[in-house]
């Protein structure tokens, strides 16, 4: 009553040891099996019992045995191998779990990097060599493949600290039936070509330069909102609490021109701005006088020279009167005729004699 098939895992370590195992207390509940193989072809067959158990809670649930051959015969039996269980035929080379790479080498060029390592004696044909790298800050492996025995890649930041591993793994299904892959080389860890013990230092640069990149923006926070403060405080201070004038400043002269007479303070106070406002006036009110050239030319045709009297040489003459007449006359472009003058007039304006 042998069973068709078990499910069970294979492995040849490199052709040198193989370890076969199974779920035993699924499989064979209560029962604690006995295993055998031979690497034997034909008919005459030597059956070797297994010289290694792998246990689990004391139950045999695999076996440890030395390589010897391509072909393997198992068989599982009963403890006192009465009756057969489980037997099966298979191909060792097809279960093939390589070992990790040796000698591997790192070469440097600029930002790309080149992985060797030793080649193996036996089906190098059957092996490729993968590469899996990254940063502190990735978060997940980079890989590249390649055939045995050399792989590489470029674009690596010269400034970033790299973790790498290597490792060899069998073709499928070419080679194996199963893919197997070798252990993972030991991790380096390299920077622009530099073999470094770890990345930590990058981890706390990064972190470091994060503390002062924050601190730096806090203080600018802080320092522009400290200034807004500020603005708002003094408009509400000039709302709240307007600013006096010192009146120092106003009344400067009374005490020293005037010894504090404020009578004769403010009368000259007031004569200063009279005479600002007249010479204001004057400067906006005077009457321009034809030129001398007009004068020669209209002589020609109207016969005798008439002459015109000009409000502004009045004003010149310090004769108040005529000032404040020439004050009041506007620009015209009307010419009136009295008593052998010609005044300039427009409608708005009137003459005082």
């Amino acid at each position: 009553g042998g069973r068709d098939a078990i499910n069970m895992t294979i492995i040849n370590f490199d052709n040198e040891k193989m370890q076969i195992t199974w779920a035993a207390r699924e499989l064979f509940p209560g029962e604690n099996v006995s295993f055998s193989y031979t690497f034997d072809e034909g008919k005459s067959k030597v059956w070797k019992p297994c010289p290694t158990y792998v246990l689990d809670q004391d139950y045999n649930s695999g076996c440890l045995f030395k390589t010897e051959g391509p072909t393997l015969a198992i068989s599982i039996r009963t403890s006192n191998g009465s009756e057969e269980l489980f037997s099966k035929t298979l191909k060792s080379d097809f279960y093939i779990k390589p070992s990790r790479p040796e000698n591997v080498t790192f070469f440097w060029k600029a930002d790309t990097v080149t992985v060797s390592c030793k080649k193996p004696e036996r089906r190098v044909k059957c092996l490729i060599l993968e590469l899996q790298y990254k940063s502190k800050f990735d978060k997940n492996w980079q890989s590249r493949t390649s055939k045995c025995c050399s792989v590489g890649d470029q674009g690596f930041d010269p400034r970033k600290c790299y973790s790498f591993r290597v490792r060899l793994k069998r073709l499928v299904p070419y080679c194996n039936v199963v893919t197997y892959s070798s252990d993972w080389e030991a991790e380096t860890f390299w920077r622009n070509g530099r073999l470094l013990d770890s990345c930590d230092d990058d981890i706390k640069s990064h972190s470091n330069t994060v503390i002062i990149l924050t601190c730096l923006l806090a203080v600018l926070l802080m320092m522009f909102i400290l200034s807004i403060l500020l603005c708002k405080w003094q408009r509400l201070q000039k709302s709240v609490m307007p600013a006096i004038p010192d009146p120092k400043y106003i009344f400067a002269d009374l005490f020293s021109d005037h010894n504090g007479n404020f009578q004769e303070w403010i009368d000259k106070t007031d004569h200063a701005m009279v005479q600002t406002k007249l010479e204001y006036e004057e400067t906006e009110c005077i009457i321009e006088a034809e030129s001398q050239q007009e004068d020669e030319k209209n002589s020609d045709k109207q016969g005798p020279p008439e002459k015109i009297f000009s409000f502004s040489r009045a004003a010149e003459n310090n004769d108040p009167k005529a000032a404040q007449i020439a004050c009041l006359m506007p620009t015209s472009n009307t010419v009136a005729s009295f008593a052998g003058f010609q005044i300039l007039m427009n409608d708005d304006m009137y003459v005082m004699f």
